[in-house]
This record gives C-alpha cells, structure tokens and sequence, in this order.
C-alpha cells in the first residue's frame, strides 16, 4: 500500500526573507580573506572591487603591476590601469619610490584593507660610511686617518646627482613639472624629484601631447588629501597609463600630386576628352592625320 502524500506547501524557515538574496555560510579555516564591507560593497567600477580583492588575497611580495594583473583578469590596461587609480585615489594604494642601501631605486606598493589605516613603515636608511680613525702620536698634534674607501662617483651624494640629472633633463619636461604648482600650490616637487619624472613626461610630449593637456592631466582628480608624496602620485599617472596613439603623419601636399588636365569638349565630335586646352580628340586627329596623309 502506497504510503500517503500531503499537497501541503513546505513551510519556509523561520526568518527567511522572501526575496532577495539567501547567504548560505561555510566557516572557513584556512584560505580566505577579511575584507571591510566599505570596500567590498564600494559603488562604482566592479572592476576596482574586483582588483582590490584579488591584491588583498596574494601574499606579499607578490607583483602587482598592470602586465602582471592582465595576466589574471580578462580587462585591458585601460580598465586595470583605471581600476589602480581610483584605488589610490580613494586612499587604499600606494606606491613608494625608495632608494636602497645598494643606491637602486625600487618601487614598493602598499595596500591598505581599510583607508587612513596604519602608516606603511618607513625604509630603512643607508648605512653610514664608517667615521675615520683618530690616532694619537707619541708627540705632536692629534692627526686624522684618512679613510680606506675613496667614493667613486657614482656613490656621490644626492646634491651631486640631482645636479649632474637636472642637466641631462629635458627642459620642456622640467617646464611643464615646475608650472604644476601654479595649478595646484601642493604639487611642489624637488630637483631630484622632477628629474627622475622628466623622462616619462618627454615621452608623453613626444606622443603629441602638448604641455597644456599634460598640465590638465596631471592635475585633475587628485585627492583632497595625499598620503604619498605629490612625487608619486604624478610618476604613478605617468607611468600606468597607456600613451596616445602618435599622431598621423601629415598627408602629401597638393603641390606634390600630379595635375590632371581638365575635361575638354571635341570640336570635331563633341566628345568629352582631358587635355590642357581645348581642341580635337585623338581619334579626330587620327582620322586627320590619315585623310592628309592619302
């Protein structure tokens, strides 16, 4: 015998909402990240959420530059390049220009989980050339050892390479950085500063951006409070996004084409035919050429 059915309706659970989405939770242990809902449910670009996620979840260390994030996701540098911007707008990326104690420079991004967190920490400072040695003699005054190392010249001090930098610069590079402050007084940048961003504004000149478009560039949307040197966030524009395409080569000149005659109407035929002046076709003046010549 067949056991009894009920048409019943199944009873929802008890606070169950009846729409909208219903969170089924696991507890994780292992291989999760915490993310602030500020971030997670942050309006805008999905992109921008998504790219903040994927860095918050790699370990350090890991690069994350605009070829290495293409590599992951399926946006373009331009979406990935916009993406890292409005993150550094908003406060949660930054990135560092550090000089190591090798004299290299490198760059270090940090990313904040929550904007206006904990200061990324400072690097480290160069050692310092070792002190000469003071010795006594027996008599006579206290003399000083000169020191074993002699600097070459690449260890000179930063004066000595901002100098030997600023002289090998572009000057319409440098022109368009220093008039920067007159559009906004923050964006105040030292020589060694605007020599080490001179190239990658050369670049963007030399692409057919003129140094008003650039100024404007450089200057729009920045946040009303940096948490970086005005230095990095400019090298950070410079640098992610993409150049313009070059400019089209100029067409050749009228002058260079070759003139075609005018239209001409036979005298013979009326038939239309190109010549410089007005006359007989060819064929008329074939036909011409063959009654004169019986």
């Amino acid at each position: 015998m067949a056991e009894p059915q009920s048409n019943a309706r199944l009873r929802a659970d008890a606070g169950a909402p009846t729409s909208g989405v219903i969170h089924v939770r696991t507890r994780l242990t292992a291989d999760f990240t915490v993310i602030s809902n500020a971030l997670a449910q942050r309006r805008g670009s999905a992109v921008t959420v998504g790219v903040a996620t994927y860095i918050l979840s790699l370990p350090d260390g890991t690069a994350v530059s605009i070829t290495a994030l293409c590599e992951h996701f399926d946006e373009g540098e331009i979406l990935i390049s916009r993406a890292l911007r409005e993150l550094e707008e908003a406060g949660y990326l930054e990135r560092r220009r550090e000089r190591l104690p090798s004299g290299q420079i490198r760059t270090r991004t940090y990313f904040y989980d929550v904007p206006g967190g904990s200061p990324a920490p400072e690097p480290p400072e160069p050692p310092k050339p070792p002190r000469p040695r003071r010795t006594t003699p027996a008599s006579g005054p206290v003399t000083a050892q000169p020191a074993a190392h002699t600097p070459q010249p690449s260890e000179a001090g930063p004066e000595t390479e901002t100098s030997a930098s600023l002289a090998d610069a572009d000057p319409r590079a440098i022109a368009v950085l220093t008039a920067l402050r007159r559009v906004d007084p923050r964006l105040i940048l030292s020589g060694q500063e605007a020599a080490r961003l001179a190239p990658a504004v050369s670049e963007w000149l030399a692409a057919g951006v003129d140094a008003p478009r650039l100024t404007e560039f450089l200057t729009a949307r920045l946040p009303d409070r940096f948490r970086a040197r005005p230095a990095g966030i400019l090298a950070f524009r410079l640098r992610e996004t993409p150049l313009p395409a070059p400019p089209p080569l100029p067409s050749k000149r009228l002058a260079d084409r070759p003139t075609v005659p005018p239209f001409q109407t036979c005298d013979g035929c009326d038939r239309a035919f190109r010549a410089p002046e007005r006359g007989r076709c060819r064929d008329c003046r074939a036909g011409n050429d063959l009654r004169a010549a019986g």
